[in-house]
C-alpha cells in the first residue's frame, strides 16, 4: 500500500509529541519538586481537582493511562492527604477519588507557577496558532482512541 502524504506528517508529529512530552514531564518535574509532587502526582491531581470525584478507572481513562499506575499514583496521594477515598453510591467496589483541602492547595500553588512557565513558554506566539495545534491533537487523540495499530 502506497504511503499517504498525511502519514508522513502524521509520523513527524508523532516523533515531535514524543520529544515534547519529555521535555513537558521534565518542567512538570521542576514546577511540581517543592510541593513534594512529581509530574504523575500533579497530573492525576489535576484530573482529580478538574473534574470532581472520579474512579480511577475514569481518572485513567480520561488521561489515557493505564488503571494500574493510576491507582498506584493514588494511593501515594492518599497517603500524602491529596486525596481521598469516598463511598461510591453507583459502585461498592469502585471507590469515588476526592480531593482534599491539601491537595487543592498544592495544586492551586503549582497552578500559580505553571502559569508563570505557561506564559514565559509561549512568548509572543498567537494563541489562535495553540488553539488550532489543540484542535489537531484531539482529533488526532480521538481517532487513536477508536483505533488499533495493526
Amino acid at each position: 500500500m502506497k504511503r499517504k502524504p498525511a502519514a508522513d506528517v502524521f509520523t513527524d508529529l508523532v516523533f515531535e509529541v514524543f520529544r515534547i512530552n519529555g521535555r513537558i514531564l521534565g518542567a512538570g518535574e521542576r514546577l511540581t519538586v517543592e510541593f513534594d509532587l512529581t509530574t504523575a502526582r500533579w497530573q492525576v491531581l489535576g484530573a482529580v481537582g478538574i473534574g470532581g470525584p472520579q474512579t480511577v478507572a475514569q481518572i485513567a481513562r480520561y488521561l489515557g493511562l493505564q488503571r494500574q499506575s493510576v491507582q498506584r499514583t493514588v494511593d501515594l496521594l492518599a497517603e500524602e492527604h491529596c486525596v481521598l477515598f469516598k463511598r461510591n453510591p453507583n459502585h461498592a467496589r469502585a471507590k469515588l477519588v476526592e480531593i482534599t483541602l491539601d491537595g487543592r492547595q498544592k495544586l492551586n500553588q503549582i497552578g500559580k507557577r505553571q502559569i508563570v512557565w505557561a506564559n514565559r513558554i509561549v512568548g509572543d506566539m498567537p494563541a489562535q496558532e495553540i488553539a488550532d495545534a489543540v484542535t489537531v491533537l484531539r482529533a488526532l487523540r480521538e481517532r487513536l482512541e477508536n483505533d488499533e495499530p495493526a
